[in-house]
Parts: structure tokens; sequence; C-alpha cells
């Protein structure tokens, strides 16, 4: 038998790695450090982070945490002075906490179920995503009803503003408010990758975009609720017309058909339609990619205000877009939605009838969890390496699948 043996190298004389950037601020603000509650002897707890417990520096104790909705024993564990003891899941459980004295489990010293009515809650969602934000919302409102909380709701300024006089029983607030709280529970929103199950129960690749919000919360009913927003502006434009968005952060959701916009516009100011092009951008790409405005689209593109947005979409007779934030504000505004997506599968996004996929070729690949998103990858196509073949799922969509969805609309329009 050979001999077989590793030689390591001195930790000490290999030098530090020198940081290249500076580091990154966390998504989510950071609970307060020391656990917002007293318990007894000193012992603190919270539910800002799943359940915190933080034991003084004298004392043994027995630290138990249970789930009280599956009666299921989740930690019981020995705990020495000066310990901080958490739960591994952070979504919503409604947990119960135990504590006892090592030397006496009989009874225990202090007992606390997790109860939010009146009780003030934070909810985060992430800074800059548009279309996140309105999908995870109406959960956050059938929260609050639920539990009766006082809801604190951290998100981005803009759509803030959208929604704050329409839900009077939320508190709105920034990041940076966020962080000067201390609220008995936290909760926060996200899509979660790599398979992550302690941030969110299920897989949001399983679950979908919006529904994985409700998942985080425990809310029951998955029902696809717009959010409100505020739909009293006077139409602007006489003709009747359509709305469009094309553009998006990630090429695997732009509609990648050489030809496809150009005729759906065509068809479209064919029929007497004035198509008006909403993006924020007239173009957006990356290297030698790049996207630009539909041929013959009006262009109405611009960093404006979202209400600004709202206000001429209300109007359109139907809105034509991707899996992007501007679908999800249409959605908002109760117009017909034509939706074009191949990379994600009619689990993703919101129902709508008009939606458009090609299921005989390759499509999907967001919802599957063997394929892990790269954010850094504007280019990502995680099935098809070879430039020819990247962004098969809608380069297959053709014109007349989105021009066939139109027409629906147009003789639903008409009937009415």
């Amino acid at each position: 038998m050979s001999d077989f043996s590793i030689k390591c190298e001195p930790v000490a004389d290999a030098p530090l790695p020198v940081p290249t950037e500076p580091p990154k601020e966390p998504t989510f603000t950071l609970p307060p450090e020391v656990p917002v509650l007293e318990a007894v002897d000193g012992v603190r707890f919270d539910f800002n982070h799943g359940l915190r417990v933080r034991f003084p520096g004298t004392g043994e104790y027995r630290c138990v945490f249970r789930d009280l909705d599956t009666d299921c024993l989740l930690y019981s564990m020995d705990v020495k002075p000066g310990c901080m003891v958490e739960s591994v899941k952070k979504f919503f459980i409604r947990f119960g906490l135990e504590i006892y004295r090592k030397d006496d489990l009989k009874e225990p010293l202090f007992r606390h179920d997790l109860n939010l009515a009146g009780k003030e809650v934070l909810i985060q969602l992430p800074v800059g995503a548009l279309g996140d934000t309105i999908a995870w919302f109406s959960f956050v409102e059938r929260f609050q009803k639920k539990h009766n909380c006082k809801l604190f709701c951290s998100m981005m300024k803009e759509i803030a503003d959208l929604f704050r006089e329409q839900y009077p029983d939320i508190a709105f607030i920034t990041k940076e408010e966020a962080g000067k709280l201390k609220p008995y529970a936290t909760y926060n929103l996200g899509l979660f990758f790599n398979g992550d199950t302690n941030c969110q129960p299920f897989d949001f690749r399983q679950t979908g975009l919006h529904r994985t919000a409700g998942k985080i919360l425990g809310i029951e009913d998955l029902s696809d609720i717009p959010p409100r927003v505020n739909l009293t502006a006077e139409r602007k434009i006489k003709e009747k017309y359509a709305v469009i968005a094309a553009q998006a952060s990630s090429q695997c959701k732009y509609w990648n058909n050489p030809s496809g916009w150009r005729e759906v516009v065509a068809y479209l100011k064919s029929q007497g339609y004035r198509v008006l092009c909403v993006d924020r951008m007239t173009e957006y790409g990356t290297d030698y990619v790049w996207n630009h405005i539909p041929y013959g689209a009006e262009n109405f593109t611009g960093d404006l205000p979202l209400q600004e947005r709202i206000d001429l979409i209300k109007s359109a007779d139907m809105f034509l877009g991707l899996s992007s934030g501007l679908s999800w504000l249409a959605w908002c505004c109760r117009v017909p939605v034509v939706l074009i997506s191949g990379f994600t599968d009619p689990v993703n996004e919101f129902e709508t009838p008009y939606r458009v996929q090609n299921a005989t070729v390759c499509h999907g690949c967001w919802n599957d969890t063997r394929c892990d998103f790269n954010h850094f990858d504007f280019l990502w196509c995680p099935r098809k390496k070879e430039a020819r073949d990247k962004f098969e799922c809608t380069k297959a969509i053709t014109p007349k699948m989105v021009i066939d969805q139109i027409r629906k609309i147009q003789e639903k329009n008409h009937a009415d």
C-alpha cells in the first residue's frame, strides 16, 4: 500500500487577499443588533431575522423553538452564557418560544407564541425591481389584513408613491427609515436563488414570481390580484392606440424574432391604431447586441414618473410587452395585456388570456430548477451555447402568433 500524505503551506505566511471592490450594500436593512423584546433574566428575543434569542453572560438555559401550526419541534438545545440563537428559516412561521433553566426542564421559565396583532411589523422589498414589487404587493396587503398588524413597508420610493394613497393602513418607508425601526417582526420579499429554501419555503422557480411572496408571508390565497393605482386621469389621446414595451434587463426576456415587432407594429397601424412605445430607453444592450425601439412605433420613451406611464397605458386599447416591469404595470391598469415570453413558463406571471409562447421549442429555463440564472451574463441562455441557437424560445414566436392575440382583443372590444 503506497503512502498518502498531504502537504499544507503555513497559513500565516500567506498574504491576505486585498479587496478589489468596496463591499456591496446589503439588499435589505439589517435587523437591530440586539433583539428588541425582553423575555426573562436578561434574555432578549424578536422575530426580525427568523426567531432570534440572545442569552445573557451568566446562567445556562434550554432554548426550544416550535412551529405552532405543524406542531413540530424545530430546536431544543442547552445554550451557554452569551449565546445568540436564530432559527434557520427566515420566512413566516408561527413560532413558539420556550426558555427553561438548564437544571429545571419541567416548566418553562418563559413562553411566547408569535402574535402579530397590533404589533409593528416590517416587510422589506428590494429597491429597483419594478415588476417584482408590483407582483408582490397584493400579498403585503393580504398579510396586513390577516394579522391586523401595524405594517411598515420598505420599498422603492417611486413605486411607494403609486400605492400610498390607495393603502392607508400601510406605512410606506424608505430603506434608510427602515433601519431606524425596532419592529416585533421583519419579513424580506425577494427571489432567493440557487435553490434557497431558508428565505423562502419553496423555490420561486416552481411557485412563480408573484406567488412566491405569498408563500414567504404564509398567505393561503394565492390568487392574482393587481395592486390598486390611481386610474382617474382623463384620456389624453383621442385616437385609438396601443402601447408597447420592447426593452428588458436581459436578452432572454426580449422578443428575439428579427421581424416580430416590425410586423406587429405595421399590423396595428393598418388597423388604425397609433402605436406608442413607453420603454425607459430607446435602445439597450451590451457589446455587440443592442435592441432598438421597434420600427414604426411612436417614441414615448424616457425616464418619466410611473404615474405618467399609468395615465397613458390605462386608456389604451391594449398593451403589448414582455416578462418585465411595464407589463406588470399594465396589469395594474386593467387593460388587456399581450404578454410575449419564452424563457418563463405561464406560472411565472399573472394570468392573461393573451399570453404568447411557443411550447414546441426550448422554453421555460427561468422556471427550470436545473438552471441557475446568471445576473452578470446579459446573453444568458443556459441550454443553448452556440450563438446561432440562443434564444430559440422567442425567435420561434412568430408575428402571426402575436397578431392572433391582438385580433382576439379587437373582437372582444368590438363585441363590448
